[in-house]
């Protein structure tokens, strides 16, 4: 009897402690459920502008960003996610957990978007390149831009757009507006023409639009920075004698073929408001989106005597200058002959 009361207090001294571990257990197991990895991999979820939280749920399980729908629900639910969705890019990191990945979506905690704006050369360019890296709509972005009252709040036309898109990096939310991203990219253009640029230009006779409009010319002229100045120089006295400024940049850019290597007599026909070889003065607008080193090319151009140049007969891009028809024709003709000896159409 004895050893069966001894049993029987051994086995009621154990049953607490066995229901401390089951509970110790569910705590822990509770705990990993809401607090533990809930993704095998780092992806980008992006949710839309008007997006609800059922669509949110779906996208997450069907696309697999997370494994356990069940517990992110739960929290979402109970911090009330479906209230306060944020549009945005949301970076989902490997074994994110459900309650971390509720709080990054309910506080809209995206991540940036750097875009890069090199040369552009045409106004679908920059569509293309903003609705392509940010939830802007291409067609709402072409109309607004298309929009001569919204244009002129900038100082700008429909033509003139990219003389407002000054080349650097910009950073973003995936979630920006199209008005907002092109504001923010004004703000740098009105930066960079300070008031040192603007007098500048006007020293030459000409407006920050004007001015980067040749320097458009100039960036598809050249890659050489000693060359820009003296080419700057030549538009300038061509525009200032009234001549036509016949840059084979602009029939490229009339003809909408810009891997054109040689322009022939029929190309400088194009009939084409771009087209310098057929109409005096400027083109209506940009023909890219020029360099800082091309717009202060410009600004900073020398008093010179030449209206002509061309490139160099050796083909090594640089361009040789001349101030007279006989001058110039003799440079021209070596290029020809140097064109001509390398099977150059």
């Amino acid at each position: 009897m004895a050893k069966a009361r001894g049993k029987a207090k051994k086995t009621k001294s154990r049953a607490p402690l066995l229901i401390l571990l089951v509970i110790i257990a569910a705590v822990l197991g509770s705990i990993y459920y809401f607090f533990g990895p809930n993704s095998r991999k780092e992806r980008f979820l992006y949710v839309r502008t008007g997006e609800t939280y059922d669509q949110l749920l779906t996208e997450l399980r069907d696309s697999n960003y997370i494994n356990n729908a069940g517990s992110f629900d739960i929290i979402a639910r109970q911090w009330k996610l479906a209230q306060h969705i944020r549009p945005g890019k949301y970076l989902i990191s490997r074994g994110i957990s459900s309650f971390e990945l509720v709080r990054k979506l309910r506080n809209g905690n995206q991540v940036p978007v750097k875009i890069v704006i090199n040369k552009l050369r045409t106004k679908n360019d920059f569509i293309e390149l903003l609705s392509n890296n940010l939830e802007v709509d291409a067609d709402r972005l072409h109309d607004m831009l298309s929009q001569p009252d919204y244009m002129e709040e900038f100082g700008l036309d429909t033509s003139t757009v990219l003389c407002g898109v000054i080349p650097d990096t910009y950073e973003f939310y995936w979630s920006t507006s199209a008005d907002k991203a092109f504001r923010k990219i004004f703000k740098n253009y009105s930066r960079f023409w300070s008031e040192t640029r603007k007098r500048q230009a006007k020293d030459h006779g000409l407006t920050p639009t004007q001015a980067t409009i040749i320097a458009s010319i100039i960036d598809e002229e050249t890659n050489k920075l000693d060359d820009k100045p003296n080419i700057a120089s030549v538009y300038l006295n061509r525009l200032e004698k009234g001549m036509k400024l016949q840059a084979d940049p602009t029939v490229k850019y009339a003809i909408g073929d810009f891997t054109i290597r040689r322009i022939t007599g029929a190309m400088l026909k194009t009939q084409s408001p771009y087209n310098t070889y057929q109409n005096t003065g400027l083109p209506p607008g940009p023909i890219c989106t020029p360099s800082a080193s091309s717009v202060d090319a410009v600004l900073q151009a020398p008093k010179t005597n030449y209206i002509y140049f061309c490139a160099k007969a050796d083909l090594s891009g640089a361009s040789v200058f001349a101030a007279t028809d006989a001058e110039h024709l003799k440079n021209a003709h070596a290029y020809q002959q140097a064109l001509n000896a390398r099977g150059i159409h």
